[in-house]
């Protein structure tokens, strides 16, 4: 799957509200800073930078795609990080493994 297909999958099972906008519109803001929520922002911003893929439309695989968290997951694990952070990569990282898992069952089909 392509990491624009993948955001938009987290952004439509997350319980956090993640988008801002379409999905284009909501990788743009978080790359530019300009996200509503910048913990949210910042977190989509680096899982897109950390995923070392060279456009939105780049195939990433599930690996690649959990890797891209692992940074994100130090910086919010420390104890004077936002809890709210810790928790949306938490949710995130369950919705990333339920993409990939709903794409494996697609093509067993």
């Amino acid at each position: 799957m392509t990491f624009i297909e993948l955001l938009g999958y987290v952004g439509a099972h997350c319980k956090y509200d993640i988008m801002d906008g379409d999905i284009a519109t909501t990788l743009t803001l978080a790359l530019d800073g300009k996200h509503k929520n910048p913990v949210v922002g910042n977190i989509i911003a680096q899982m897109y930078k950390n995923s070392a893929i060279s456009s939105p439309d780049a195939e990433i695989d599930r690996a690649q795609a959990i890797n891209t968290l692992g940074p994100i997951r130090l910086f919010y694990m420390k104890d004077d990080a936002p809890v709210e952070g810790f928790r949306l990569v938490e949710d995130i990282v369950h919705k990333i493994d339920g993409a990939f898992n709903d794409e494996a069952m697609r093509l067993k089909d």
